[in-house]
């Protein structure tokens, strides 16, 4: 049995995504042992929630990996070549259910950060004049919401980061359009990066459309030049 410490990391965790390869009966065997179901578990994550069905079923239309019966993530193969970009699509598929398990609606009385950038993009919509929406329930698994749907050209999906559980989400809307060439693009705003953590906010620019901090200014010229 080989055992592979990843590059990803559980988000808010620090802890590395392990990946296990093994060979039985002549094809390899890729998995994640139920680490992500059980890390989620620990810190009160729903792992049979309706949102990880959704997921679970998404998987499978996209991904080699899939979520079995005992809660543990598998690729199987008898090509190895494939062993290799499989470890990864476990690992990437392991921290997507913790993220869509432990993933809650973020609430914080001591900050008005969701309130200023929900004025700031009522006021560009109507400066622009487009249309725009609030809390939408997307169409792709995992019942993810956006804070804000812009219709710009390519809607914009603005998803408001007060933590790095809620960009990591980002980032999975953002591989779902784009696995299923949906028409949308994520733009992740942080408050700041030491909200999310200045590692995982430099992360997400290679997963989102663009991740920013807030500024309402540099915001208005960001959508106003997707118009063009």
């Amino acid at each position: 049995m080989y055992r592979i410490v990843t590059p990803l990391e559980y988000a808010g965790t620090g802890d590395r995504v392990v990946v296990r390869v093994r060979i039985r009966n002549g094809a390899f065997s890729i998995d994640e042992n139920g680490e992500a179901c059980l890390c989620a578990s620990m810190i009160g994550g729903d792992v049979e929630s309706g949102a990880v069905e959704q997921w679970s079923q998404g998987l499978s239309q996209y991904s080699p990996a899939r979520l079995c019966d005992d809660e543990v993530i598998r690729a199987t193969t008898t090509d190895e070549r494939l062993v290799v970009p499989y470890v990864f699509r476990v690992a990437e598929s392991a921290q997507q259910l913790y993220g869509v398990a432990t993933s809650r609606a973020e609430r914080r009385s001591g900050s008005d950060f969701k309130g200023r950038l929900s004025r700031t993009i009522g006021e560009i919509a109507e400066e622009f004049d487009l249309k725009h929406h609030s809390e939408v329930e997307l169409p792709i698994s995992g019942k993810f919401m956006a804070d804000h749907v812009i219709e710009t050209p390519t809607p914009s999906i603005v998803i408001a980061a007060m933590s790095d559980t809620r960009l990591l989400e980002g980032e999975l809307i953002h591989m779902q359009y784009r696995e299923a060439k949906k028409p949308g693009h994520v733009l992740a705003i942080a408050e700041s990066q030491s909200t999310v953590g200045k590692a995982q906010f430099e992360r997400a620019n290679y997963y989102t459309w663009k991740t920013v901090v807030f500024d309402a200014r540099n915001l208005r010229s960001l959508i106003a030049s997707v118009l063009h």
